[in-house]
């Protein structure tokens, strides 16, 4: 039996955990934080923990993966917490309003500890409330938070545990953020057996980076090529000339071009204008920058060579890529099934996802049977 003891500032009382459910939130990133709870209870034969789904006006939440949920409470009925976590998801900027925001600065203005999951930390942001903070999201929503929120110190880790603050990001990630956090309050050993119950091999740290893709990929097989892209990816605005990749990468312009080709299937520059492509993409999803403003973040000279590479490279104009924050955002999950009326989870799913950055980049090609 594995021992512990209890934080001494915790007391003989469960430490009460809300959920704050934004509509379209992630159901994995709810389970995994949940569940740690759960397991540190049962291991200890103690209630330490006690949980409860917060929503706005306590009717039921719809996840991105179209499951509906019965939350336990509504803002306004005054349940008292030590720690209030929100849970977002897909189309965060535009799945809250003002009611969370206020909420959550009234629960700030009190001293509450504040956390985030997914993309949870835009709307903590949105309230003022990750000022001057460390802040972990999904890398899908890092573009939306640095451009939106200056003075929130956004950072590519795992997830971040910053005074009464934390965020991480999305998947499973909140898994180890909560074991960090059990770590802190009752001593590791009783994390690791969490951890051992769960079947996880490795307990990852708040200081490890969540993988993009490719650099993820690449960083072993191919460790320069990981860091051009890397430097690619870290100088969008003001994009680097070849030469130079090279030389911080300690590689000829030749070679750096023979690996791009050998493994990626285009030359340099054209990986580096996808990139700064996708993060317009985002921009233009998740934020009300102009495009001409965009196109600046991203290193044109100017709006009108902009929207011709992303209409040569993404098949429409910039503009056509902004419907879904306005006309469109019926489309986008507005016009999901009412509650009581059946719908495909799947189908409603996916009409949600629609106005999401990644909506549709993956050319699916169905293969043919042998």
């Amino acid at each position: 039996m594995v021992e512990c003891d209890r934080s001494p500032g915790a007391g003989p009382a469960a430490y009460r955990v809300g959920f704050l459910l934004i509509e379209n939130y992630t159901l994995m990133a709810l389970a995994s934080a949940i569940e740690p709870l759960r397991m540190a209870n049962q291991l200890t034969g103690s209630e330490l923990y006690t949980w409860q789904l917060v929503s706005v006006d306590g009717q039921p939440v719809r996840a991105s993966d179209g499951m509906v949920v019965m939350p336990d409470a509504a803002m306004a009925d005054g349940r008292r917490f030590d720690l209030v976590i929100v849970v977002a998801g897909i189309n965060v900027t535009r799945s809250f309003n003002g009611r969370e925001q206020a909420w959550l600065r009234d629960l700030a203005r009190r001293g509450m500890p504040l956390g985030a999951l997914c993309t949870g930390a835009y709307v903590l942001a949105s309230a003022g409330l990750l000022d001057g903070y460390h802040c972990s999201a999904h890398w899908e929503c890092l573009a939306a938070l640095q451009e939106g929120f200056p003075r929130v110190r956004c950072n590519n880790r795992l997830f971040s545990l910053d005074r009464d603050r934390m965020t991480c990001t999305g998947g499973e990630v909140p898994l180890h953020m909560m074991l960090g956090m059990l770590a802190r309050r009752h001593g590791q050993p009783l994390a690791d057996a969490i951890s051992d119950m769960f079947v996880c091999d490795r307990v990852r740290e708040d200081c490890e980076q969540q993988p993009l893709p490719l650099r993820h990929q690449l960083a072993v097989a191919q460790p320069k090529l990981a860091e051009v892209a890397q430097l690619m990816e870290a100088n969008i605005e003001e994009p680097l000339e070849l030469q130079e990749l090279a030389m911080l990468a300690a590689v000829s312009r030749r070679q750096l071009e023979r690996l791009f080709l050998k493994h990626l299937g285009c030359t340099p520059s054209r990986y580096y204008l996808k990139l700064r492509l996708d993060r317009a993409r985002r921009l233009l999803k998740q934020t009300s920058c102009s495009v001409v403003e965009i196109a600046a973040m991203c290193g044109f000279v100017s709006a009108t060579h902009f929207s011709r590479c992303y209409r040569k490279y993404m098949g429409a104009a910039p503009k056509a890529d902004r419907q879904p924050r306005t006309a469109s955002l019926v489309a986008a999950g507005a016009e999901a099934a009412p509650f009581g009326e059946w719908r495909s989870p799947a189908t409603d799913a996916l009409s949600r996802a629609q106005a999401e950055p990644t909506f549709g980049v993956f050319r699916y090609h169905p293969l043919s049977p042998d």
